[in-house]
């Protein structure tokens, strides 16, 4: 049973109607491990997400969480997870500790646990002191803080993060990806959904999601290897739509995607060459030409190019 996974996904299905959200998904957690759920926005992350905490029911197919099943046992399945969801997923016009004594009642701990684990969570959210604030007068990158901790109240083996760095500044997106390793290093598993590719990086392995679909597994040093389908030349110029435009489809040019202020423009290695492509975007005042690694945005937008159309 300690070598089974502490997830896993076999073919789950979820529809709307004639709306497919989650189309055949298949993809395993390995215990102790952060696995990033990676997708654009309306990819099916929250739904699958949804599905695995036992809060909405597959159409067709099954999961496991701990080898409880998701559709037989929701409320066994509930007790096995901490989840934190996308937005602010406390009460805002309750103080910090009556968010905590709310979260640790709905997780039935006893007295004696309440109060210890009522002093981990302040601890990690950084609150000492501020006990008694209401939590709607935190500051956001606080209160995700303080949510994390009202999800691990009741010490769950596995953590389910949707999107919880939604809306959050740089820094404190940082802060809180630390406290997410931290939390993994005690042994916890942990699935997180996000769309922001830097934040892949972290992760021990990736599931990338399109259009309801899985389009990629592995880890993020995999992906950027496997995944290449030419050289990637980066483009810093002037009128970079334009200059997209103008390269999309020259012949020996696969591919052409914004990134950043600039371009990152995929070639065929018989394809052309950084001058040949400066010649081509002369009057576009070219400020940098050069060949890079592929990025995780590179990957992504080569995998799910040809499903978007």
């Amino acid at each position: 049973m300690s070598h089974s996974p502490a997830i896993k996904v076999d073919r789950l299905n979820k529809r709307f109607g004639d709306f497919v959200a989650v189309d055949d998904v298949s993809f395993e957690v390995p215990r102790g491990r952060i696995v990033g759920f990676l997708g654009p926005n309306g990819a099916g992350k929250s739904t699958t997400i949804r599905m695995l905490c036992g809060i909405l029911p597959p159409t067709s197919g099954s999961a496991t969480v701990r080898g409880v099943d998701v559709v037989k046992n929701p409320e066994g399945v509930k007790q096995q997870l901490g989840y934190m969801s996308q937005k602010f997923s406390l009460y805002e016009d309750l103080t910090v500790v009556q968010n905590i004594n709310f979260y640790a009642g709905v997780y039935r701990l006893e007295r004696e646990m309440l109060v210890a684990r009522r002093e981990w969570v302040i601890e990690l959210a950084g609150l000492s002191g501020k006990e008694h604030m209401l939590a709607g007068n935190l500051s956001v990158g606080v209160r995700q803080r303080l949510a994390l901790g009202c999800a691990l109240i009741h010490q769950p083996p596995i953590l389910l993060l949707d999107e919880p760095t939604s809306g959050v500044d740089p820094t404190s997106r940082r802060s809180f990806w630390d406290l997410i390793h931290s939390v993994a290093q005690e042994g916890h598993t942990v699935l997180v959904t996000t769309h922001y590719m830097d934040e892949a990086e972290y992760c021990d392995s990736l599931v990338l999601i399109n259009r309801g679909r899985i389009v990629a597994e592995g880890t993020p040093e995999e992906l950027k290897g496997s995944s290449a389908r030419g050289k990637i030349v980066e483009i810093r110029c002037r009128r970079s739509w334009e200059a997209a435009d103008l390269l999309e489809n020259r012949p020996g040019v696969k591919d052409v995607a914004l990134f950043g202020a600039g371009l990152h423009v995929v070639v065929d290695n018989g394809g052309p060459g950084e001058e040949e492509i400066r010649r081509m975007l002369e009057g576009f005042d070219v400020t940098r030409i050069a060949s890079v690694k592929a990025s995780l945005e590179d990957v992504f937008v080569a995998l799910t190019r040809g499903e978007d159309g």
